[in-house]
């Protein structure tokens, strides 16, 4: 049945209170290098890598994935059967999910130069191609050997209209998916040069779109991907409250009506600054709160910057890359504004330290960590460019990245301009993350790094080798000692509707219960699905909420239902988080929505009491004090966001729902 595979819900595990805020701590060996993972339960994290030589073996062949526990940090094979090498991915409705394309089959090197390999079927790493797979895997705590744990994954199985490696992929409002573009079957970047076929490069570039699960209509054209010719992969694509999406590739951006395929032209990215792969600027959505009536406003910081005839072609790049520094510059956009304005590209605060590859990852406290990538450079790998065509003269091996960022930098949104970057007390990874690195926020508000492997095949000895270690990063709220401790919290959320009660005890703070209540946020983040600097999915919104004080210091949390417009935070899994001073509690699970694909059932905004105060002294908390925190929820407790719109855009989806994809997991 649809809904039999919803994860085991609940509090998530305590967090290690004793570890070192703002440090890496390694964590252990994924078994295979993380290209992508997401978190699947409170207690599990879903590894894949591309089909490579791998030592650890699984059925007779080398490891292509793996699932790790957040608790015991280690790892355990699973297998799968087609390449999903560069893949998409996203969350469905009812918390599982689906990695989308991938690559041909593969065997030793890389390619299909051994004896009976081909682009279908590789004897030796006996993977099939994954370049129209659709893999969908439904966490459970059960065996990950059976049927209900594992990845449903066929060669002959579930597959899209077309061949899609590095496709765009966004959620939408019904809990369907939107995949658009990609390559067809690899390439540095997405054409040929000189560039004469823009659309379709003799057969290397997929310009149309489809949906997951699949309507009636057969994959359309989308012209913004002619347009954007070349630098289209992993196209960063960001549903908005009209239902309409944010597009972002090369250096042009669109408004696009994906049901009638239509697209209105935005403002050039300053300076013509590329951000998607394989330039790999860093890209979020800021967080949506009460404070700006859950408006979306986008982040770009990093990528390159370098020339139309630099960047080559689908073999490799014109120039040296290691030698061509990333770029620092941050860019704002809103592409709907509510006040009437046109949206706008505003200059943000610089980065501390120009990067490529870095990533974006929500923190429980309102602020974003950047982490990963390189001062020099691009991602993917070659064995020539352009300027250096022998291999034997590459300085950094297959890498076309060079000079990694070790130190993260924390993002205040919103601190003044000017002051929002700021990297003190911040420790550095000893590893280098580079192409192929992974982060992920773990339920108890830690980062989970991992990955790193800019090479064809697995190579433990070049200079940036390929990397199976795991690193925890603790952001500086881990200096607390003691974290908030929420109590019934449900399982479920709605699209406006009744509030909840959540219920802090005392035990949860310090100091005066009043002061506390005013300055805690409700947070609810998905921390998404990530590979190549993305986390695909990521959002965070603050739930609004007012609060009654107790005269025993239990505060009680009035919290509303997330928004009624399934556009601002798409049907699915997430965290929620209770935040006080900037001292997150540990993340509960929650689904959003009704668990199904279509049209989801929405109510008026939820209404809130009023404030209650507490006029005893003895309302104080009976935590220890947990030092100063970063708190940055919108501090708009009680507001009446009565009048937010209901504003769906949706075309329904004919006759085809994800049930009968996930019956296939299941059964």
């Amino acid at each position: 049945m649809f809904l039999a595979a919803l994860l085991a819900l609940g509090l998530a595990a305590p967090s290690a209170l004793a570890q070192q805020a703002g440090q890496f701590v390694e964590a252990g060996n994924t078994l295979v290098s993380a290209m992508m993972m997401f978190v699947g339960s409170s207690d599990k994290v879903y590894i894949l890598d591309k089909v490579e030589g791998n030592a650890q073996q699984i059925n007779g062949h080398s490891l292509y994935a793996s699932v790790w526990d957040i608790n015991t940090r280690t790892a355990t094979p699973m297998d799968v059967q087609t390449n999903p090498f560069c893949a998409g991915g996203m969350h469905l409705p009812n918390g599982s999910f689906a990695t989308f394309g991938g690559n041909n089959a593969v065997g030793p090197g890389g390619d299909n130069h051994t004896p009976g390999s081909t682009a279908a079927f590789d004897p030796t790493y006996q993977d099939s191609s994954g370049t129209k797979a659709i893999r969908i895997i439904s966490p459970c705590e059960g065996p990950i050997t059976s049927a209900a744990c594992s990845w449903y994954d066929s060669p002959n199985g579930l597959q899209m209209a077309k061949a899609r490696w590095y496709p765009g992929t966004e959620a939408l409002a019904d809990g369907s998916v939107v995949l658009i573009g990609g390559f067809v079957s690899g390439g540095y970047i997405n054409r040929n040069f000189p560039n004469q076929d823009p659309l379709f490069e003799g057969g290397g570039a997929e310009p149309t779109f489809e949906f997951f699960p699949a309507r009636s209509q057969p994959p359309a054209i989308m012209n913004f991907m002619g347009k954007t010719s070349g630098l289209n992969a992993y196209a960063l694509a960001y549903l908005m409250p009209s239902g309409k999406m944010f597009v972002q590739a090369n250096y042009s951006t669109i408004l696009w009506d994906y049901d009638a395929n239509v697209e209105t032209p935005l403002p050039d990215m300053p300076g013509q600054i590329t951000r998607v792969y394989p330039a790999s600027g860093a890209n979020a959505m800021l967080p949506l709160t009460p404070a700006n009536n859950y408006t979306p406003t986008l982040l770009f910081c990093g990528g390159q910057d370098m020339a139309d005839n630099e960047w080559g072609n689908y073999s490799f790049p014109a120039i040296n890359t290691w030698d061509k520094p990333a770029v620092s510059d941050c860019q704002r956009i809103t592409p709907e504004p509510t006040d009437g304005s046109a949206p706008v590209y505003v200059q943000d605060d610089s980065l501390i330290d120009p990067r490529t590859m870095g990533q974006f990852i929500a923190l429980p406290d309102g602020t974003f960590l950047l982490l990963n990538g390189a001062r020099n450079g691009t991602a993917g790998y070659a064995q020539a460019t352009g300027q250096t065509p022998n291999f034997g003269d590459m300085p950094w091996g297959e890498s076309l990245s060079a000079d990694p960022v070790f130190q993260p930098a924390i993002y205040n949104p919103n601190a003044p301009a000017g002051h929002r970057w700021s990297n003190a007390g911040l420790g550095s990874s000893k590893l280098p993350r580079l192409y192929h690195s992974s982060a992920i926020l773990l339920p108890d508000g830690s980062v989970m790094v991992a990955g790193s492997n800019p090479n064809i095949d697995v190579n433990l000895t070049t200079v940036f080798p390929t990397t199976y270690t795991a690193e925890y990063f603790y952001p500086l709220y881990f200096a607390a000692s003691n974290r908030p401790q929420p109590q019934n919290i449900p399982t479920t959320l709605s699209y406006g509707g009744n509030p909840f009660d959540i219920t802090v005890p005392s035990s949860s703070y310090s100091g005066s219960g009043n002061d506390a209540a005013a300055n805690t946020t409700v947070w609810m983040i998905r921390p998404g699905f990530t590979t190549h600097g993305l986390n695909m999915g990521q959002r965070i919104m603050q739930l609004n909420n007012t609060y009654t004080v107790q005269d025993n210091g239990t505060i009680i949390l009035h919290t509303a239902q997330p928004p009624p417009n399934a556009a601002l935070f798409q049907p699915g899994p997430a965290f929620l988080f209770v935040t006080i001073d900037g001292i997150p509690s540990n993340g509960t699970y929650v689904i959003v929505g009704n668990g199904q694909v279509g049209a989801q059932p929405t109510a008026p905004a939820s209404v809130l009491p009023p404030n209650v105060l507490s006029s005893a002294q003895s309302s104080q908390g009976s935590g220890s004090p947990s030092g100063s925190g970063s708190n940055n929820g919108s501090g708009s407790h009680g507001q009446d966001n009565g009048a937010m719109s209901v504003s769906l855009h949706m075309g329904s989806l004919l006759g085809l729902a994800v049930a009968a994809a996930l019956t296939l997991v299941i059964s």
